[in-house]
């Protein structure tokens, strides 16, 4: 063989060899399934964030929005639980097991803790070697049987509980004097002076952490505490914001509305709905009251700032350990703005005002109560009405953000609806993997989300069917959504009678109740009410 050929074939083996393996590597690289980051503030307002119209410095957060989607009629439901059991199941809360948070049976739906009529997200991701992870509010049962770690999870560091001091342990109610806290099934304890926020950003950095010289991907669920009242936040956060809110509740709504319109995120022809009625006028206001009322806002503003910067934290890490690429991101609240005023609510007073301290100059310090009300929670809830625990946009209406690989769009915003019960599939499919009809021995309901991926990846323009059905009901507050056409009851005690209809193509604030006027689409959607109440076992009573 001369010496030309020698080299020719030599040169051909490299660049064979080579092409070879750069081939494997990049098959390799397609066929690896992306990490899930999911992560839900508590209580976080539909205009509170930066990307959706708010004056709150959300960077990170906005970041992230505009690397992708944000969706503007995300549905999610009026409260904590529900929400938690309807994301992590594609179920139904009651199907779930939360029909209540408030009052525990073992009828079908009321248990007050997840039932194995449903598997979760965790659950099934491990069947593809995912590696699950959790850090913050649980809400879906105290009994062993329910914690997270035997729920799918392989690490948690999780309150049992709805709320909790910032921080430190102490129990928030009469009832519940020391906050619980489990870590991977076992009870722990806070140590005092850490705030929540950051230390479940630290625990979930850590639980990462301690995976990383294995191949498989991961699931971890980030579930902040934050907005969630009490209002505690360090004074370095809060304090970037005074002045801000001296103008009051009813100009920071107008503002927001306004904003919502000039970047697109509701329509032009929005009407902005009048506050509710039990809402004091600014103008009515003390000085003293003005002032102690701006403070208040402040300090929310304040906890999302801090729930941004360790937002931050979480994509720098990922960024550092070379995962950010292929990690798909959800970023969501569980419900509307949060009304309640606890200090001042007689159930609660005599316990809160003994253990807490809200004078002026205490006020977001950890011996502090503070919650902001129904006149916050409408300007954070602008442009709907009314708030959390109803089933008025306001309450169910929810900011919402996904981006991650995979996804062929950049800062859309998608006007189309979509629920929380959505995103266990949408996490199924990617990871490829069909819902099983049993689990552990169970037998296990159907779906009833459906995975947006198609659309995620620009495969379809429609997320859903334009007349597809979304049902609700919890601590009997009701509604059903058919397309455009909604029928609301926040009427206590609940009567069939007392469902008012809205169309939500023109009327989005849900001002104009138009039942009498459509007599035909209002019976079609009582009917689907009927079907679905039957269906989950409704307690109405």
């Amino acid at each position: 063989m001369n010496k030309k050929l020698l080299i020719f074939f030599v040169i051909s083996f490299i660049a064979f060899n080579f092409f070879s393996c750069s081939s494997g590597l990049k098959s390799e690289e397609a066929n690896k399934k992306p990490n899930i980051l999911l992560i839900v503030a508590d209580d976080l307002g539909y205009s509170d964030l930066g990307s959706f119209g708010s004056e709150i410095e959300t960077p990170n957060i906005d970041a992230i929005a505009y690397e992708g989607i944000r969706f503007s009629k995300f549905y999610a439901s009026p409260l904590c639980a529900p929400t938690r059991a309807m994301l992590l199941s594609g179920n139904d809360n009651h199907i779930a097991g939360m029909g209540s948070m408030f009052e525990r049976t073992e009828n079908f739906g009321y248990e007050k803790r997840l039932t194995n009529r449903v598997a979760i997200i965790p659950e099934l991701l491990k069947t593809q070697n995912y590696h699950t992870y959790m850090a913050g509010k649980w809400h879906l049962g105290t009994d062993p049987e329910a914690n997270p770690f035997n729920r799918g999870f392989d690490q948690s560091f999780v309150n049992l509980l709805g709320a909790g001091n910032h921080y430190n342990d102490k129990g928030l109610f009469a009832e519940n004097r020391i906050t619980p806290y489990t870590e991977n099934g076992k009870p722990a304890k806070w140590k005092d002076g850490n705030y929540s926020t950051d230390f479940y950003t630290d625990k979930l950095i850590e639980f990462i952490d301690s995976n990383l010289d294995d191949d498989n991907p991961f699931f971890a669920f980030a579930a902040y505490t934050s907005p969630h009242w009490p209002l505690q936040v360090d004074l370095k956060y809060s304090q970037k914001y005074q002045g801000y809110y001296d103008d009051g509740y009813e100009k920071l709504k107008e503002k927001r509305f306004l904003n919502l319109k000039r970047i697109g995120m509701i329509p032009k022809d929005s009407e902005m709905p009048p506050n509710h009625e039990d809402i004091k006028s600014w103008d009515l206001l003390s000085d003293e009251e003005k002032k102690s009322e701006a403070k208040k806002m402040e300090l929310y503003a304040g906890m999302v700032d801090n729930l941004d910067f360790n937002i931050g934290r979480l994509i720098k890490y990922l960024k550092k350990i070379g995962e950010y690429e292929n990690t798909f991101i959800v970023f969501m609240s569980d419900n509307g703005a949060a009304p309640a005023d606890l200090y001042n609510n007689p159930k609660y007073s005599e316990y809160i005002r003994e253990y807490f301290n809200n004078d002026f100059d205490n006020m977001g310090n950890l011996n502090s109560f503070v919650s902001y009300g129904p006149q916050w929670a409408e300007a954070s809830s602008a442009p709907f009405k009314f708030y959390k625990g109803l089933t008025t946009e306001g309450g169910v209406r929810a900011p919402m953000i996904i981006t991650g690989p995979n996804i062929n769009r950049e800062n859309e915003i998608h006007h189309a609806s979509l629920t929380l019960m959505d995103i266990a599939p949408t996490f199924y499919e990617m990871a490829n993997i069909n819902y099983p009809k049993t689990y552990n021995e169970s037998e296990l309901y159907p779906l009833k989300g459906n995975s947006i991926l198609t659309y995620l990846s620009k495969k379809s323009n429609q997320i859903k069917e334009s007349e597809f059905v979304f049902e609700l009901e919890h601590n009997k507050k009701a509604m059903l959504i058919r397309g455009d056409w909604k029928i609301t009851n926040i009427t206590e005690p609940f009567n069939e009678s007392n469902f008012k209809l809205y169309n939500l193509a023109h009327d989005q604030a849900e001002m104009n109740d138009v039942k009498s006027l459509n007599p035909e689409i209002y019976n079609e959607l009582l009917k689907e009410w009927k079907k679905f109440s039957n269906e989950v076992h409704l307690d109405l009573e």
